[in-house]
């Protein structure tokens, strides 16, 4: 043979080694045993060896991505028969053996000696961190991400209906015990009276529309149409309730808003004849104070019934309450605020779940 020929040779030699070399160690990382490939957040593509575990023969303990770093699990832990034995001995039901549930979910299911739970993070160097906690045990309402239940402003409320004054006098009681505790008696009816002032004459030509799904507000000024009521001359607004007509009942929020003084309303709920239906007054509402984003104003809740009837609601208020006046304690003391006659309202109908 040649040397031309034995350098062929060994040219030909030398690429088909180089072809086997690519065929089995050219093979993707992702392919190899002990290894798997990943692209991290930069898009760049990693190769990390895979850990074999206790099963697949490594003999070795290996820490699980969830534990911390500072911390293992003991050799009984992973033993079923010592595990097996630490029960038997437990046979007592005891308050550590067995806790209380409802203080076992206020310790937010941590038992007493456990560790408390944890979270792991990536620093800004990229070294792993554990960071324990503890759960908050709070209900969704506590927490806020529930309303509490609305509760009913008290007042007065009046309203036709049959007379619930017993026909037949109870043995032993007083006839005269009414007069002397200054309960009206039905030949005095004070919804009757309240009618004969109420409320057919109203001027309608200011009257609003209510409007939902948010809040709207009202302004009795010194423009508002006035009416005289039983309770006293006020100004007054006219609320329809033509668009809620659909609702058998719900609950209106009422704000008065605190502008040199409040508003304190009483409501009075008319029929399609403008015929008094219900009267509230004497409203026991709450004051919220002024914050940085807003005036301070009294809050009440009061129900509204169109399946009775309503149709539309009277804004005013009476002599007795401009003699008032609402006090409130602040970090100076005491703070008195005057009942006038004009102010803003703001209405809105409550949505329950």
């Amino acid at each position: 043979m040649t040397i031309h020929a034995l350098v062929k040779a060994a040219v030909v030699a030398t690429i088909a080694g180089l072809v086997v070399g690519c065929q089995v160690g050219g093979a993707p990382v992702s392919e190899r045993e002990g290894y798997f490939t990943w692209v991290d957040e930069q898009g760049r593509v990693r190769y990390s060896p895979i850990v074999k575990t206790p099963a697949e023969g490594s003999g070795g303990e290996v820490e699980s991505a969830g534990t911390p770093p500072e911390t293992k699990s003991g050799s009984a832990g992973s033993d079923g028969r010592k595990m097996s034995q630490t029960l038997e001995e437990e046979t007592e039901y005891t308050l550590e053996n067995y806790p209380d549930a409802t203080q076992l979910a206020k310790d937010g299911y941590v038992r007493p000696g456990e560790r408390q739970p944890y979270f792991t993070w990536r620093d800004a160097e990229g070294n792993v961190r554990v960071s324990y906690f503890q759960p908050d045990t709070r209900s969704e309402a506590e927490k806020g991400r529930i309303p509490p239940p609305i509760e009913l402003t008290p007042a007065s409320i009046y309203h036709a209906g049959p007379d619930i004054e017993p026909e037949v006098p109870v043995a032993g009681s007083d006839p005269d015990a009414f007069a002397v505790l200054g309960i009206e008696s039905r030949n005095d009816d004070y919804f009757a009276r309240f009618r004969e002032f109420c409320c057919r004459g109203l001027d309608t030509s200011n009257h609003e529309e209510w409007q939902r799904g948010r809040e709207f507000g009202v302004d009795i000024t010194s423009q508002s149409p006035v009416h005289n009521f039983l309770t006293g001359t006020s100004p007054f607004q006219l609320i329809a309730l033509a668009g809620v007509a659909d609702r058998s009942d719900f609950i209106v929020r009422i704000r008065s808003y605190d502008q040199d003084g409040v508003f304190v309303p009483s409501l009075v709920f008319l029929d399609g004849e403008f015929e008094p239906v219900r009267l509230v007054t004497d409203l026991v509402s709450s004051y919220e104070p002024e914050t940085w984003s807003r005036r301070g104003f009294l809050e009440a809740w009061v129900p509204v019934f169109p399946a009775e009837g309503e149709r539309w609601l009277v804004l005013f208020t009476r002599n007795e309450d401009l003699q008032g006046q609402t006090v409130i304690e602040t970090g100076k003391g005491p703070k008195a605020i005057p009942h006038v006659a004009h102010g803003e309202i703001g209405l809105m109908m409550a949505e329950q779940e």
